[in-house]
């Protein structure tokens, strides 16, 4: 796990308040939590101001409806996570402090990360750009700008994270965290898939180091025999999220998954389309078979 940035000296208003969703379950736990960080869909007025996008664009990289799609897991068991701030104003699948230098007026304190793929995309903690690659911002943001949203919206979305995931793990003597995305149903111009239809579901493992490989092989068998095309870590392998909660060894396992967003959404007109409830559905009986599957006995064998 990498480590956390230092606290700022100064106190901050949340643009987002409050910045997170969580719904316990009503009856026993499981060891399974599930998580929906770029699900948020509550823009702030000065962020719509300082967009150069309108309203819709702004709107592309965000998990549309995805915390709608995992909505049973509550009452399978499993506490329910989401962030309620867009990840285009504050990315909680990224290190904290995870910047473009370019971005800001102001140089960068010495625990800023300022090189990683993702900064490079132009997707790191406060993204430059949205899905497809349309700049955000029309000016530099001062840091204080982007230390206002580390601090008031990601710590507590990761605090949280972090609470849910202890409980779990002293609950049911392991902890399986199932990370849920939706992805456009094409690569998008930064990325390696460019213009390739992408398949209907993702599973993210980090390469088989986040989670059991037969975890993953149980996940692929029950979307394939609803009829989902799957594929495993490509383009996704799984983000900050799924590798900073893995200690497979200590009993905490991750797994993201990455939906096609034309399985359920019109992803131009960001509205639920005929499919919602297959999918809906689909994610409801997995949540019920991975609430099952979050033993000792299953992932630390």
């Amino acid at each position: 796990m990498s480590a956390a940035a230092p606290l700022p000296s100064r106190s901050y208003t949340a643009p987002v308040d409050p910045p997170i969703r969580l719904t316990q379950p009503q009856g026993s736990r499981s060891g399974l939590v599930v998580s929906s960080p770029h699900s948020g869909a509550e823009y702030p007025a000065d962020f719509r101001d300082m967009s150069r996008l309108d309203p819709v664009t702004l709107r592309k990289s965000e998990d549309a409806f995805v915390h709608e799609l995992v909505a049973a897991a509550p009452g399978l068991g499993a506490p329910l996570l989401e962030a309620l701030f867009p990840r285009a104003y504050c990315d909680p699948n990224r290190e904290p402090y995870e910047l473009d230098p370019a971005m800001f007026s102001d140089p960068l304190p010495g625990h800023v990360t300022t090189r990683s793929s993702k900064i490079a995309a132009g997707l790191g903690t406060i993204a430059k750009v949205v899905a497809g690659g349309q700049e955000i911002y029309r000016d530099k943001l001062p840091f204080a700008e982007a230390e206002r949203r580390v601090e008031t919206l990601w710590r507590p979305y990761h605090g949280a994270l972090r609470q849910l995931l202890d409980t779990a793990h002293q609950t049911a003597g392991a902890a399986l965290l199932l990370d849920c995305h939706s992805m456009p149903s094409v690569g998008g111009a930064n990325m390696p898939d460019h213009g390739q239809r992408r398949a209907d579901m993702v599973l993210g493992d980090f390469h088989g180091v986040s989670c059991p490989g037969r975890l993953v092989d149980r996940v692929e068998a029950y979307l394939r025999e609803r009829g989902f095309g799957v594929a495993r870590n490509k383009p996704y392998a799984g983000g900050f999220i799924t590798q900073h909660y893995t200690r497979r060894e200590a009993g905490f396992h991750t797994l993201q998954i990455e939906i096609n967003r034309d399985l359920y959404m019109d992803e131009v007109k960001i509205e639920r389309n005929a499919g919602f409830e297959r999918v809906r559905a689909a994610m409801t009986g997995l949540i019920e078979l991975l609430a099952g599957s979050a033993t000792p006995a299953f992932l630390n064998a």
